[in-house]
């Protein structure tokens, strides 16, 4: 029983269908269509159509929610059954076979990829590397298969032209250890000739251009695709461990069939010849043969006559041209064949013992043609159509046989089913010396020339009175069919009328002796593989070979004992329409389908008077809400009890049987009563299971969030005790460090002290300040407050002030400075102190300035807590020039290294000077006076503005000018020039 699906998508399990009925098959079919839902079940059937698009029910994501789920516990779906498959092999020990059935484009195919792919993803868990080969050699076997045994056909792009079967082995871990293939009647006519719109096989267009042999046939158009589709078979070629001589082999073969259609034979007379002998030589050339011994092959047959005598008998035009074909079908047949023997050598279990590595399980899955009814049918829609009445007799009575074990397990009386009985079509068939094989193969053994229609007329006498058979001698009044060449078979899929003209050549396929002893004696070891049976000489061949049928009809007796070995599962595909349209849903071919596939009888027989059977546990799993004596859980001593509480209350009592381990429900009605308790009460649980669930998460996140509020709460305390135990490490003895700890490292705070560090770090240095503060004489302060006030002023916005030397001041009363004049400046300093009583002499200094008529002249500048006066050195520092220090708003400076200064005053009379004649000539003084200047008018309460700038404004009798700074190298002293628009220093480069 499928997972349940909203009703919107029908029935996901036809078993349940309110009645087994052609019509509601159908109705419910085309609903899930339409819905796209492409896969539904009858029991442990998959009924699979064809979407015609991509759908995202395939991948990773899907795999893993049907790995080890049990078939009812998801929506239908390959992966179900792959995996019900998988598990009965593993947990059994038990063969099991998945059997793919549709006719031609009903994604027998992909299904089958499918498959593969879902077993490959589940299986060697721990990646051993041997697995992982055999998987990938399993997975790129259908590649190679599909390139020589598919073609594109007017139903389908990729049909499968062949019958396939492979047993996959494993271990007892469940691992692919290796596999078989088996493949049934291949479609070697499809060589000689196509339906209209149809094409060869898909190997004879995967061949690159470049190569010798060409691409006969093929347009433009198709060979981009097939030249990828050639390196994607040549890779997978590769992989499973063909040699590079092996596939240049292949290909050469395939170039050798595509020559041999191009030669032609003339009659000359009584002989006949090859019309383009060039070709053969080409055709020996491919096949590694002598041109001599081909041409000999192509023209002539070796006959045995009586007494070991031995003759060569001339071809008429005809018969070489059916020799010609003969062979050509029997190369690529032997070649497929070939190519099937060498992948079933790499991938056969090799040193397998059950003593050591357990017992060797097998997954089987078999991808076959299904029912075929063409306008015109031949012997290959015939051997088709018995193998599909082989298989569906077989199918039926593998579902009986399950269906009455099961009842017989658990105690159900088992009620017979109404079903149709293949045997009797399977018995017109294959009945010895009775079936239409046996008399088909007389007919080819009898001598004389037996012509089709004798076949036919054999049949209608022998086969007259059988209630399957007819043909228009038996019924003339069927005019559907033409006297002497048509018979009909009712099928149980429906009547199939066959043409019997090309049954008795197709049964004999007949192909000379001469051939395969050529290709047996060539040089080139594929070919010799494929054609053992060429070493015999003509007069050791005695034994007349079976015919098409025999052959055919021996593998499916095989074929049919080996699936009835083994646990079955199925998927029976449907193709919806003609036209390979993802929207339409032709009612009549896919009701024709139906039948054939005789899904019906699958639904009537798993229902076998219930519809519904589970285990007690999982009945009561999904259903126990609908119950007060079983919701949550029962206190029963069996889940049979509680089951059988559960129906009592709903009183379908009268609706049920119960097995020992499952119960059984005769009707759909009552499932889907239980269903719709059920969904009416999910809600409510929903809501009771998300209400309880997020209280239970709340509480486990307020547990959470305490537990870790708690441990932050001790970490950072550990992180503070830690950080102030390390930080008093550290700066315990910086009071007897020479430096006071500056060269002490902080340590890296918590974040919660980063702002205590700050504010520590501000108090040692305030501390380590007043320290080295205490220790500095009183005569140093000034110097000290000075530096500081230019430090504040020029920070980061001159190179060099001055900071590291130590500052005189009053420089033009050093000897050192001054040695001529020093006592003529101390005489001016004391005159000027006697007239207006200046308190200190802040700085002075010899200097170069300019005036408002572009004059520049020596000077020196003596600045006093009063006056800033300008002096003449040469007439004993005669004052030329006083400005109050409380007129001077403003001193600007440069940011290099030249000694410029403007000081600037409210009368818009400003005072340009630039340092001049100093010991060391290389002093930077600008510093000095900015600091003393500024350091004053901070005592005095005052506020004096710094401007830091390469291009200086100033103002010269209220006329605006600028004035700038040039390095000049062969400049020996500063001085001061005319500019455009004012003046420039022109400063020696040092």
């Amino acid at each position: 029983m499928a997972e349940q699906e909203s009703l919107e998508f029908g029935k996901a399990d036809f078993v349940l269908l309110d009645q087994v009925t052609m019509e509601h098959f159908m109705e419910n079919l085309k609903q899930r269509f339409e819905m796209g839902r492409i896969y539904t079940y009858i029991g442990e059937v998959v009924v699979s159509v064809n979407p015609y698009k991509q759908t995202q029910l395939y991948g990773e994501d899907v795999i893993e929610q049907y790995r080890g789920r049990e078939l009812y516990e998801r929506p239908p779906h390959l992966y179900a059954v792959a995996d019900a498959a998988y598990k009965a092999m593993k947990r059994r020990a038990k063969d099991t076979c998945i059997v793919i059935s549709g006719e031609s484009g009903a994604g027998k195919t992909e299904a089958s990829k499918y498959i593969m792919q879902y077993i490959a993803a589940i299986t060697n868990p721990s990646q051993r590397a041997e697995v992982e080969r055999v998987k990938n050699v399993l997975l790129k076997s259908n590649c190679v298969l599909e390139a020589f045994g598919n073609a594109k056909t007017n139903r389908n792009d990729n049909s499968s032209r062949f019958g396939k079967y492979m047993d996959i082995n494993f271990d007892f871990k469940g691992d692919p250890t290796g596999g078989h293939i088996n493949n049934y009647l291949l479609e070697k006519s499809r060589i000689l000739k196509q339906h209209p719109g149809e094409r060869n096989f898909h190997s004879f267009y995967q061949v690159s251009r470049d190569r010798p042999w060409g691409n006969p046939g093929i347009t433009a158009d198709l060979l981009a695709s097939d030249c990828a589709n050639f390196l994607a078979v040549a890779d997978a070629m590769k992989v499973i461990g063909f040699s590079p001589a092996e596939i240049s082999s292949v290909y050469k073969i395939l170039a050798t069939i595509l020559h041999l259609g191009n030669v032609s034979f003339l009659d000359q007379g009584d002989a006949v010849e090859v019309e383009n002998e060039e070709l053969v030589s080409h055709l020996a050339e491919l096949t590694c043969t002598q041109p001599e011994s081909l041409l000999q092959t192509l023209l002539y047959r070796t006959v045995a006559a009586g007494g070991g005598e031995v003759i060569e008998k001339g071809h008429s035009a005809k018969e070489a041209n059916y020799a010609r074909d003969a062979c050509a079908k029997a190369i690529y047949e032997r070649l497929f064949c070939w190519i099937v023997g060498r992948i079933n050598s790499i991938i056969e279990v090799k040193k397998y013992d059950a003593k050591l590595h357990g017992k060797n399980t097998v997954i089987a899955v078999l991808d076959i043609y299904g029912f075929e009814i063409f306008d015109t049918n031949s012997f290959e829609q015939f051997c088709i159509n018995y193998c599909n009445e082989k298989l569906q007799q077989l199918f039926i009575e593998l579902i009986l046989r399950q269906e009455q074990e099961e009842y017989q397990r658990e105690g159900i009386e088992w009620q017979h089913v109404e079903y149709f009985n293949n045997q009797i079509i399977v018995d017109l068939v294959e009945q010895p010396h009775k079936g239409i094989i046996p008399i088909l193969d007389e007919a080819c053994l009898s001598g004389g020339r037996v012509t089709d229609a004798l076949f036919l007329e054999s049949m209608n006498t022998r086969l007259g009175k059988h209630p399957h058979y007819t043909s228009r001698k038996l019924c003339a009044t069927d005019k559907s069919m033409e006297f002497g060449r048509d018979f009909r078979i009712k099928h149980y899929a429906g009547d199939v009328t066959y043409s019997v003209e090309g049954f008795i050549d197709k049964n004999k396929d007949t192909l000379f002796q001469d051939f395969k002893r050529l290709m047996y004696k060539s040089t080139d070891p594929v070919l010799r593989d494929m054609w053992p049976d060429g070493e015999l000489s003509i007069t050791e061949v005695t034994k007349r070979p079976l015919t098409a049928a025999t052959l055919f009809k021996n593998s499916m007796v095989a074929l049919v004992e080996n699936l009835a070995c083994k646990e079955p599962y199925y998927v029976r595909c449907i193709k919806p329409n003609d036209q390979k349209s993802p929207l339409l849903f032709d009612d009549e071919r896919c009701r024709h389908q139906v039948a054939y596939l005789g899904l019906l009888e699958n639904v009537r027989v798993r229902r076998a008077g219930f519809a519904y059977r589970q285990p007690y546990d999982r009945f009561l799993l999904r259903y126990k809400m609908t119950c007060e004596y079983t919701w949550p859980y029962h206190l029963m001593d069996t889940d049979q009890e509680a089951t059988k509480a559960l129906i009592e209350q709903h009183e379908f009592q009268e609706d049920v049987a119960y097995g020992h381990t499952k119960i059984f429900i005769r009707t759909p009605q009552t499932l889907f009563r239980l269903e719709q308790e059920r969904a009416q009460l999910i809600p409510i649980i929903v809501l009771l299971l998300q209400k309880a669930w997020r209280g239970a998460l709340a509480r486990r996140r307020c547990r959470y969030l305490r537990a870790i509020y708690t441990i932050m709460g001790h970490y950072k305390r550990h992180k503070v005790k830690a950080y102030l135990w390390e930080l008093v490490h550290r700066f315990q003895g910086v009071r007897s460090m020479a430096d006071y700890g500056q060269s002490v490292e902080w340590p890296d705070p918590p974040a919660v002290l980063g702002q205590f560090q700050e504010n520590s770090k501000l108090l040692f240095h305030r501390w380590r300040a007043r320290q080295i503060v205490k220790n500095i004489p009183p005569s140093d302060m000034a110097q000290i407050k000075a530096k500081v006030a230019a430090m504040e002023a020029l920070h980061g916005l001159r190179k060099d002030w001055g900071c590291q030397r130590s500052w005189g001041r009053d420089y033009l009363s050093s000897v050192t400075e001054n040695p001529t004049l020093a006592t003529h400046f101390a005489k001016r300093v004391q005159a000027l102190q006697d007239k207006v009583h200046f308190g200190s002499v802040l700085f002075s200094c010899h200097v170069r300035k300019i005036n408002r008529f572009n004059k520049s002249r020596d000077r020196a500048i003596l600045v006093t807590d009063q006056h800033l006066y300008k002096l003449e050195p040469r007439k004993q520092y005669k004052v030329m020039r006083a400005i109050p220090l409380s007129m001077v708003t403003q001193v600007s400076v440069t940011s290099c290294q030249d000694q410029l200064v403007v000081f600037h005053t409210q009368s818009n009379d400003d005072l340009v000077i630039c340092f001049h004649k100093m010991q060391p000539e290389e002093d930077n003084r600008v510093g000095e006076l900015v600091g003393v200047l500024v350091n004053h008018f901070k005592m005095t309460k005052r506020e004096l503005q710094v401007r830091v700038s390469d291009c200086i404004q100033l103002s010269l009798r209220g006329r605006k000018r600028l004035v700038a700074v040039e390095t000049h190298h062969e400049q020996t002293f500063p001085d001061f020039g005319k500019s455009r628009d004012g003046f420039v220093l022109y400063w020696p480069r040092r």
